[in-house]
């Protein structure tokens, strides 16, 4: 089986003609297995199947003058085919000629001779005419003309405009299509941030330590190669600015802290390492296999904490227990991170900001009843919707008796006029998040 074969039927896969389909790691992982390929064919088809997916409304722009409507009537993998081939001749250094034959023989082995004939036909006549990039003149809206240039829904480019502001709205659409930044987390159990930046540096890995998080490590270069590396209880992959939410935290040794949605573990971890083997963590989480998985993990980097799977709001789950601190990483849209799945903008919806909020504050509700008086609850979401950042936080704040505490001077490039912390998606390859800080009893 060929890379191109591979990579139209991880795109079917993520967009089948009938329910929801694959996420596209999953979906590139089992066909990848399945062609027995080896690295340069797998790291080709990787590239054709995500770019593919990921500029799916710029590549139906390039093909409508020469499709038109009948985009809705073709076969859909017929469709699919000509958005593989466009992709590779637009954004790839790609050999025209092979690119043409190959698109044609797939056509004619997922169809008939004339669906074959058309892809040479669109193909061919799109090498002659040369179609220049998407402008703005021909667009009635800017947001309609960033969606398209850089293949994103409107909705979603209005939402940033109006939280970032026109004037750095196209480097957020731009940034979100670049490789995203690559990051991992010092266990400080076992290894300090400076020690092994300096360890990975001379293994050929470039990593510089955080300006902004006392764990982190961007990998500037070799993170390839780092992820063959065994970690031995020594780091984790985990974003930048997904690490900043312990950083506004502040865990101290010695406090009661309480990770209300603890997923993976990966903030867990960093919670532990602050602090260095004291203190209690207590880890909540409703998906069972999430916790069975936390657990593990604690056990490889030395770390201990008590796990519990339950729901978070239930009033039975620690009914009689308060903590210093809490962090309540609160499920979400997840719009802040579309630029690492190249699948995820086209899987989300303008509504969901809304119907999510409803989960988040239950949530805020309930883990602030778990905090002494004059402890702190950091309030985090890896989206940068106002209606589940701080729409859901000044609605908590106007009942309840919590207010905005200090933010850590690390962080004051991300601060916002409220006093929270915003990190927009795709600048310096960033995940887009939001955090509030949140200070009980006063």
């Amino acid at each position: 089986m060929s890379a191109r074969e591979v990579a139209l039927r991880v795109v079917r896969d993520v967009f089948p003609s009938m329910g929801e389909g694959r996420g596209a790691q999953e979906a590139l992982d089992y066909r990848v297995r399945e062609a027995n390929l080896d690295a340069r064919d797998r790291a080709f088809a990787t590239e054709l199947a995500y770019g593919t997916i990921k500029m799916r409304r710029t590549l139906d722009w390039y093909l409508q003058p020469y499709i038109g409507e009948r985009r809705t009537t073709l076969p859909a993998t017929t469709v699919e085919i000509l958005r593989l081939a466009t992709y590779e001749l637009r954004f790839t250094r790609a050999d025209e000629y092979a690119t043409v034959n190959e698109s044609v023989t797939l056509a004619s082995r997922h169809g008939h001779r004339g669906l074959a004939g058309l892809v040479n036909g669109v193909l061919r006549t799109m090498l002659r005419e040369k179609p220049l990039e998407p402008s703005r003149d021909l667009f009635e809206t800017n947001e309609d003309y960033l969606g398209t240039k850089y293949s994103l829904p409107t909705w979603l480019v209005r939402q940033w405009g109006a939280v970032f502001g026109l004037g750095r709205l196209e480097e957020i659409c731009n940034g979100v299509n670049q490789p995203p930044q690559a990051a991992v987390t010092a266990n400080r159990l076992s290894v300090e941030p400076a020690e092994l930046a300096r360890e990975l540096n001379g293994a050929g890995i470039e990593a510089r330590e955080s300006a902004f998080v006392l764990e982190s490590l961007v990998i500037r270069k070799g993170m390839e190669a780092l992820r063959t590396r065994e970690p031995q209880g020594r780091w984790w992959v985990q974003s930048e600015s997904s690490a900043m939410g312990v950083t506004l935290l502040m865990p101290q040794p010695g406090e009661r802290i309480l990770d209300a949605c603890s997923g993976r573990g990966n903030k867990a971890l960093q919670i532990a390492g602050r602090l260095e083997g004291t203190g209690n963590l207590t880890c909540v989480d409703r998906d069972v296999g999430k916790v069975l998985r936390l657990q593990r993990r604690l056990t490889e980097y030395g770390a201990t904490a008590e796990t519990i799977a339950a729901d978070a709001t239930d009033p039975e789950v620690l009914r009689d227990v308060r903590f210093d601190r809490v962090l309540l990483d609160a499920p979400c849209s997840g719009s802040g991170v579309v630029g690492r799945h190249p699948e995820a903008r086209w899987k989300k919806r303008s509504s969901d900001g809304e119907r999510l909020a409803v989960a988040q504050r239950e949530l805020l509700d309930a883990t602030s009843r778990r905090i002494y008086q004059g402890g702190t609850i950091v309030y985090a979401v890896c989206s940068t919707d106002p209606r589940e950042g701080v729409e859901v936080v000044e609605k908590f704040l106007a009942r309840d008796n919590f207010a905005r505490g200090l933010v850590p001077s690390s962080l004051e490039p991300f601060l916002t006029g409220d006093g929270d912390v915003l990190v927009a998606p795709g600048i310096d390859g960033r995940d887009g998040f939001y955090f509030a800080r949140l200070d009980a009893g006063v």
